[in-house]
């Protein structure tokens, strides 16, 4: 009984990883401009994602514009690209490997070696998506720490962390705990 409960959960955790994986690869909200100083009022937000930039005025009008060029990429945002579409692909792919592993646990009585390697396998898939999450959300909350408090850099360029990369963090965590779950069983 314990163990329908461990894979019922880690198959819980996983899907929402695996949806919360797919929304942080697609939100604007990675860089979000600062207001630093004695200017109360603001009429304009600027977002930064890996796919375009979005400018929102007085919360009313938004407009998003995706990037010119694939090749005038900075090579850390196209790295990031490739590896938040990597984990996106190994997500769904995880949770689908989890759902046949929990379906025929109990079906395969006569072999059930075969059923936790196939568990095996998600949870291993589970961990390393967790992993491929995590390096392009923390490298760029890292980097946007550390521009916040650079004196050389201006105000105007300075930014904070987004709400992507919350969920992302949020995903890295579930899909992290997912994996542990099934490798575990």
């Amino acid at each position: 009984m314990a163990c329908c409960v461990l894979q019922i959960t880690g198959l819980i955790f996983g899907g929402v990883g695996m949806v919360a994986t797919l929304a942080a690869t697609v939100m604007p909200q990675w860089r979000v401009s600062a207001y630093i100083g004695g200017n109360i009022v603001v009429f304009e937000t600027i977002w930064e994602g890996l796919w375009m930039d979005c400018i929102s005025q007085l919360g009313i009008r938004l407009q998003c514009k995706f990037y010119d060029s694939v090749l005038a990429l900075p090579p850390p945002l196209e790295a990031f690209r490739a590896l938040m579409c990597f984990a996106v692909v190994l997500s769904i792919i995880s949770f689908l490997m989890a759902i046949v592993g929990v379906k025929y646990t109990h079906r395969a009585k006569e072999d059930p070696q075969g059923i936790s390697i196939f568990i095996l396998a998600a949870g291993v898939a589970f961990l390393l998506t967790g992993i491929l999450v995590l390096i392009p959300v923390s490298w760029t909350g890292g980097s946007i720490i550390r521009d916040f408090y650079d004196p050389k850099v201006p105000t105007s360029l300075k930014r904070e962390l987004g709400a992507a990369l919350y969920v992302g963090w949020v995903s890295a965590a579930l899909l992290i705990a997912a994996g542990a779950m099934y490798c575990s069983f």
